[in-house]
């Protein structure tokens, strides 16, 4: 009897947001055939009695988009052939993905003014279709601006906000120059247009005390093919002082317009503004990592749809290499098709920091942050471990439970905080205060033996916990314990969370 083949495990793929409202229950072609008479003829029955639309047809494509805006979203819409016709399940996907990573506790939020305040957002290339700010208006209540450059997008786009008169005030729609100037168009709710004039002056926050770093930094994984020649993307076009919580943008993805039809199963149309970029959405997308550069803290989040995957990983090495504070990714899946999606930003990472005045402490912790992807936890165990025992502390590894048991003395103790941490250049990203470390001018020397724990624990890909515990609860040295804490803190930080200076890298916190 032949053996039994062994069943390949199920490989268990991304779904859709579980927030979508088609996350439970798809479209129904059938019902919303029978309660829109015009997407009826679209809709036909395979032999297994499903109702079905062709996906190569744009007029089907465009109909399903209307009435799924209308049936489930409250929205009034309408796009003239040719322009790109975006598909809502997997619009929303990026809607919410967004909200998940305002609603995060990763960064801190230094644009609010107060709680109840309206989220703003920046949809570059709105398009004719003004998708993300139709829905971010109608599901979540932000405000918009949307960008675009050409007079039918400029005008479908305003069109579709006017349509909506329940979400008018919160979207404003903004013309893009190709020009040295950039000249501002806004329509309101009554249809009158109003010149806004001109600003070329770029918004950086005082807060952000680091050098941008160099243009040619971006040109490490690209040749000259892959350099953006266009219309501004963000500056030139984010006005001077403006803050927003968040940009996004569906790139165009292709190089060439032949390459942009090569998909025969689908017609979602598609102007060539819409579709193709020189260089294509790696050379978009790093303009816009070169804006975010010079705007930094004027947007919460920077983020963008990507792709290809290819393209993903090339991109986060570029946010690496211009300092970002962190790097997330997701993946939006509808059906067969896949997208990714790509943020960072660089505000200050909402952490635990340990500053010397807290000496009452036996139990402290900080976290290691974007950790470069050559290193580990072991990594970091055996460093520490070394920082210890280089000093002449006891030290006691378990690298199966990734702890370490310590126990200094005094003159241990002396040695730590004496033993100078290598060169650095600049601070680094997350400020924190450096202990003294003028020798016998400590007070808070330890009068006998200190025995601690050093553990660490993995959060999410890229970042670590690090704690130390001391073995005594009421021991009466938890000032000296603080201190050491804090030396280790740095070393740590230094050798694992960014590279050095001449490096022209910093560190970053990447998370699917």
């Amino acid at each position: 009897m032949p053996p039994k083949k062994k069943r390949k495990r199920a490989v268990d793929r991304p779904t859709i947001h579980p927030r979508n409202k088609y996350s439970d229950k798809p479209p129904d072609f059938g019902l919303l055939a029978s309660l829109y008479p015009s997407f009826e003829p679209f809709v036909f029955y395979s032999r297994d009695g499903r109702p079905r639309i062709d996906w190569t047809d744009f007029n089907a494509t465009r109909e399903l988009t209307r009435v799924l805006l209308l049936h489930d979203h409250d929205l009034h819409w309408w796009i003239p052939d040719g322009q790109l016709c975006p598909t809502v399940p997997n619009r929303s996907n990026y809607i919410h993905w967004i909200e998940d990573l305002l609603s995060s506790d990763i960064i801190t939020n230094s644009n609010s003014n107060g709680d109840g305040e309206v989220i703003r957002g920046f949809d570059i290339g709105t398009g004719a279709n003004c998708i993300y700010p139709l829905l971010g208006a109608s599901l979540l209540g932000w405000s918009f601006v949307g960008s675009d450059v050409t007079d039918v997008a400029l005008e479908w786009a305003a069109r579709n906000v006017k349509s909506n008169p329940h979400i008018c005030d919160l979207i404003e729609i903004r013309k893009v120059d190709s020009g040295e100037k950039t000249s501002y168009w806004e329509e309101t709710c009554n249809g009158q247009s109003i010149d806004m004039g001109s600003s070329t002056q770029v918004h950086e926050t005082e807060a952000v005390k680091a050098e941008p770093a160099p243009s040619s930094s971006l040109k490490l994984h690209s040749d000259v093919n892959k350099s953006y020649h266009g219309p501004p993307v963000l500056l030139g076009v984010v006005r001077d002082g403006e803050k927003f919580d968040f940009c996004m943008c569906n790139p165009p993805f292709f190089e060439t317009i032949e390459e942009a039809g090569l998909n025969p199963k689908t017609s979602c149309g598609g102007t060539p503004e819409e579709m193709v970029c020189p260089g294509g959405e790696e050379a978009f997308i790093s303009r816009i990592i070169q804006d975010s550069v010079q705007l930094k803290q004027s947007f919460r989040w920077y983020t963008s749809m990507v792709g290809r995957k290819s393209n993903l990983k090339v991109l986060v090495s570029k946010l690496r290499e211009v300092g970002v504070t962190i790097v997330k990714t997701t993946e939006f899946v509808q059906g067969q098709t896949c997208r990714w999606g790509l943020a960072w930003s660089f505000m200050p990472p909402a952490r635990k920091i340990i500053s010397s005045h807290v000496t009452q402490k036996n139990i402290l912790s900080f976290t290691l942050e974007g950790l470069q992807c050559q290193y580990s936890a072991m990594h970091v165990l055996q460093s520490a471990e070394a920082f210890f025992c280089s000093a002449g502390a006891s030290c006691k590894s378990n690298a199966s439970a990734f702890y370490i048991d310590i126990t200094t003395t005094k003159d241990h103790f002396d040695a730590i905080l004496n033993n100078n941490v290598q060169n650095v250049d600049e601070p680094a990203p997350c400020q924190y205060k450096k202990a003294p470390s003028n020798g016998s001018g400590y007070s808070h020397l330890p009068s006998t033996d200190l025995s601690f724990r050093f553990s660490i624990f993995q959060q999410v890909p890229g970042t670590l916990l690090v704690r130390g515990s001391l073995q005594h609860r009421d021991s009466p040295s938890e000032g000296a314990f603080s201190l050491m804490f804090q030396r280790l803190e740095e070393v740590l930080k230094e050798k694992f969370c960014r590279e050095k200076a001449s490096s022209g890298r910093s560190y970053y916190n990447q998370a699917r």
